[in-house]
């Protein structure tokens, strides 16, 4: 693999950089998982992203992106890091269900969901897990029963991520009411404001409302909201999981730039921490700039006509792992700081090595859980035996 990039490339990083300077806000924002006006406020960065034609670089132009490839996206996305711009409050729609409705979905659906999607006009949520069906998405209960040109939706929805304050939902349902386990399943999607639809709020440990439970009683859909044929919902949402756990829910721009200030926050405080914390650091460093050669190595090949595979499930493993051990490598740094809330009046900085720990603590159930992931890889990629 050659890291040297080219002339474009380069001319691409430049533009890139020079909006980002131009237009990313002097100040953070407000959270999206706290209130509805920090929500708006990131929808309005969506847009402004939008109208620059950066809302989605790599999808066609007809549906608000540029068209490029996966090594000018991880391009943006380095840049996008480096200029400290907002984080992203429809991850789910344009990372996750935007590919997908790429491969799967037909021209009508493209039409009438990506350009929304780009724009930040419609913010989506991801309606998966259910109480008895998390890790184990195959246990999916919530059913949806065709009744002419429509579907009608039942169940209960957790852990759903935007889910607060997003305009839409994608799930898997059942459609097959005397099927079991993978089959009979479909991917559907379902306005958030719908009659029959409740969302109620999740509190994480921060007290923000990153997660909600959805409760589904009689809402109708359109049988347009399908993605793919009934029963091939399984298929679909393992293209989705590929994405979400191999490629563009976490760019290695993210933790090399997390690494960078992990290593800035050592240097500021190498005399009062332990000799043993510096070897900690480089791990955290070094671990974060493998993580980028993997990327780069796996859009390579999805350039080239590839496509993500079960290794997928290593590069989840390795990503929410480093995150978590870099957070605490930057938590014992700090020492008794590190307790300060972002909140608090003397907090400065701190605060977010500690916010950013607690969402770390996720990383290892989210996308799959980390138990799940190593199943996948020994079956999968080293042939050995169910247990």
């Amino acid at each position: 693999m050659d890291l040297q990039y080219t002339d474009e490339q380069n001319r691409f990083r430049q533009e890139v950089r020079s909006w980002m300077e131009a237009h990313v806000p002097a100040a953070p924002l407000p959270s999206f998982d706290l209130t509805r006006e920090g929500f708006e406020a990131h929808r309005a960065w969506e847009r402004a992203l939008n109208e620059g034609r950066w809302g989605m670089v790599t999808w066609p132009e007809s549906y608000g992106g540029r068209g490029l490839d996966l090594i000018q996206w991880l391009i943006f996305e380095e840049e996008y890091y480096r200029a400290g711009a907002p984080l992203r409050v429809n991850q789910n729609g344009i990372f996750l269900l935007g590919p997908t409705l790429m491969e799967y979905g037909t021209e009508e659906q493209k039409a009438r969901f990506l350009t929304a999607m780009a724009s930040g006009d419609e913010i989506w949520a991801q309606a998966w897990s259910e109480p008895q069906a998390g890790s184990d998405l195959a246990a999916v209960k919530s059913t949806a029963t065709l009744d002419g040109d429509e579907y009608v939706l039942k169940g209960h929805k957790i852990w759903s991520s935007r889910a607060v304050f997003a305009d839409w939902a994608f799930g898997l349902f059942r459609t097959d009411p005397e099927s079991q386990r993978h089959k009979g399943l479909s991917l559907i999607f379902f306005p958030l404001d719908a009659p029959g639809v409740r969302v109620q709020p999740i509190p994480q440990i921060d007290g923000e409302t990153g997660f909600a439970e959805i409760f589904l009683e009689d809402v109708r859909v359109p049988t347009f909201n399908r993605l793919g044929d009934p029963g091939d919902g399984w298929r679909i949402c393992m293209a989705t999981a590929g994405f979400e756990r191999g490629l563009m829910l976490r760019s290695p721009a993210r933790f090399q730039v997390a690494a960078r200030k992990l290593v800035e926050l050592y240097r500021a405080h190498e005399d009062e921490v332990e000799p043993t914390v510096k070897a900690t650091v480089m791990r955290s460093w070094m671990d974060a700039e493998a993580y980028a050669l993997s990327i780069y190595n796996t859009a390579s090949r999805l350039v080239a006509g590839g496509q993500i595979g079960a290794e997928a499930s290593t590069n989840k493993i390795f990503w929410s792992e480093m995150d978590i051990a870099m957070h605490k490598a930057a938590l014992s740094i700090l020492g008794a700081r590190a307790e300060l809330l972002r909140s608090a009046p003397a907090a400065g900085d701190v605060g977010k090595w500690l916010d950013g720990y607690f969402f770390s603590l996720a990383g290892p159930i989210y996308a799959g859980s980390n138990e799940i992931q190593r199943n996948i890889i020994a079956e999968r990629m080293l042939g050995l035996p169910r247990a």
